[in-house]
């Protein structure tokens, strides 16, 4: 099994990537989410990466990070009805530290405006996913009257991310509003940004 991959970036668009590796040029079906953090064309590139497999083709998905692809076999395998096209749309749409969060608290209006994806498959993405990510959804975000917020030292990006979003949507953002405000930060400010320097970014102060 293909788990990674890393070559040259010969081409990219939103949802795909051509990575050239001794000679070969690979065409790498990605989400937004990856498409908004691949460098620029001509460097190399590393994505992580799972094969489908069908009767007709080989079909490569690739992912920036190897928990954006466990999540995505996960959605494939275990949730009825979300195959490959649609897991990446969904993952398109959310960042996944959103998608778990969505899945854990059970927020089916979030995932239903997932482009295609209506109340019954976010239903199911709930009932089928929520005991499998577990606490992974969860997060605490400690919030001043000002709206501020503090970091443990090293905290992992996912959970920033995560907790930044939860801080816009403690301030009325929707949450697909306040994810991609955040994803938008996090491209700007770098993965050692704080939670409250991404927050302050989004509020654009």
């Amino acid at each position: 099994m293909i788990t990674s991959i890393q070559g040259l970036l010969t081409a990219a668009t939103p949802l795909h990537a051509v990575i050239e590796l001794n000679g070969l040029g690979y065409e790498v079906n990605i989400p937004v989410t990856t498409a908004e953090k691949l460098p620029v064309t001509g460097s190399t590139v590393k994505l992580h990466t799972l094969v489908i497999y069908r009767e007709d083709a080989q079909t490569l998905y690739g992912f920036a990070t190897p928990a954006e692809r466990d999540f995505f076999r996960l959605m494939i395998e275990h949730v009825t009805g979300v195959g490959p096209k649609m897991a990446l749309t969904i993952m398109s749409k959310l960042s996944l530290p959103s998608l778990q969060s969505a899945i854990s608290s059970g927020d089916i209006a979030t995932l239903a405006k997932c482009p295609g994806i209506g109340k019954k498959t976010a239903e199911r993405l709930v009932i089928e996913l929520r005991a499998k990510v577990g606490a992974t959804g969860s997060a605490e975000t400690v919030l001043s009257a000002s709206g501020s917020s503090s970091d443990p030292a090293g905290a992992p990006a996912d959970t920033k991310m995560r907790d930044a979003v939860l801080a816009l949507t403690a301030l009325g953002y929707k949450t697909a509003d306040a994810d991609e405000a955040i994803r938008r930060a996090t491209l700007a400010l770098g993965p050692k940004a704080t939670t409250e320097q991404l927050i302050k970014k989004a509020l654009g102060s």
